[in-house]
């Protein structure tokens, strides 16, 4: 069967997103596109009213919108879907029709594995990886060129690790764990004692790293191990890129951090917590389930931020930040009203002590 023979008609597609086809419900599609690059057998989504336009003008097959949107949007040509969420319901239809490449279970012949190591049914292991004594790779693992997979690894089944991540001896992945090129898990933590002559002496860190399932990690970020205990990353949390997490940092379920967030050791982030980019942690700070932290803002150490949207440095409710945000920028013409405020005061003690002579 051809590739355009595969796919899926726009009321299947519709009957899988949970949303009402509309127009050319029997139009085949199988592939996703935006609304400028789409083509015949496209699916491309329009969320804002204002883009309805663009809707009509492209040359998709099916157009994903909003409910009650298929009328505005006649003269498309093509199918629509209409769905209460329309980012949501493209994704899931992306997933369906251009899902993730399976490799198939293979041990390239460069690939180093030891005697020890256990290896499920359909595990690829690419060109130049190194599997340790006593790990454990899940069923329809992969693991891609050059990755390294240290002593007593444990990974779940169904789990990508993409080419140069390194996993240190005795970390734990759960099942469909992504790890994209570079990532680091298990490292030591950033923990050092200092002795009265000012040297500086390593404490141990001796603990582990617990990633559960569902977790996608981005390029070149790292997790570094408990110092004592465990780092964990709780079930269906999604970290971007270059982010560091430190030592005995847990992490909670549905978390999502973007990219260039720093979290020191001992710092808990609760489920469903949303951080920005570029976010500081101090130490032993707490994120309470339902914060929202946004873009470079700074947490100090032992903060607890509650529910809610924060921002800024130090973090602050949004709406506080906002109005100190918007005195900052009135501060050089306060500077210019203080300084005549000045002169008129010094002028007019002048005077007076004028007068009193």
């Amino acid at each position: 069967m051809s590739e355009r023979e595969q796919g899926m008609t726009v009321a299947e597609l519709a009957a899988l997103v949970g949303g009402r086809a509309a127009g050319e419900a029997e139009a085949r599609v199988w592939g996703v596109a935006s609304l400028e690059a789409a083509g015949d057998g496209d699916v491309a989504f329009v969320e804002d009213e204002k883009f309805f336009g663009a809707a009509r003008a492209c040359r998709a097959s099916c157009v994903i919108a909003p409910e009650g949107s298929a009328s505005k949007l006649e003269g498309s040509g093509g199918g629509v879907v209409e769905a209460a969420r329309p980012k949501l319901a493209f994704a899931l239809a992306a997933r369906a029709l251009s899902p993730p490449q399976k490799l198939p279970g293979h041990v390239h012949p460069a690939a180093a594995v030891a005697e020890g190591a256990r290896l499920g049914e359909g595990v690829y292991v690419g060109a130049g990886a190194s599997v340790g004594e006593g790990a454990e790779l899940g069923d329809g693992t992969q693991v891609h060129s050059n990755c390294v997979v240290g002593r007593g690894v444990r990974v779940g089944r169904d789990c990508v690790l993409r080419p140069n991540v390194v996993l240190y001896e005795g970390v734990q992945l759960g099942d469909r764990v992504v790890l994209h090129a570079g990532v680091v898990v298990g490292a030591d933590g950033f923990g050092y004692v200092r002795d009265p002559e000012g040297v500086y002496h390593k404490f141990p860190q001796v603990g582990t790293v617990v990633i559960e399932d569902d977790v996608e990690v981005g390029a070149n970020s790292c997790i570094d191990r408990g110092a004592l205990g465990e780092t964990r990353v709780g079930r269906g949390s999604k970290i971007d890129n270059l982010v560091q997490v430190g030592h005995n940092v847990w992490i909670g379920e549905r978390v999502v951090i973007a990219a260039q967030t720093g979290i020191s050791g001992s710092t808990v982030i609760e489920s469903d917590a949303i951080i920005g980019g570029q976010v500081g942690f101090g130490d032993h700070a707490r994120v309470l389930s339902g914060a929202v932290i946004g873009s470079q803002a700074g947490v100090l150490p032992g903060k607890i931020v509650r529910p809610g949207v924060w921002w800024g440095t130090p973090i602050q409710p949004l709406e506080e930040y906002k109005r100190l945000n918007a005195l900052w920028g009135r501060l050089p013409r306060m500077r210019d009203e203080i300084q005549e405020l000045k002169r008129q005061v010094k002028e007019l003690l002048a005077r007076l002590d004028e007068e009193g002579k």
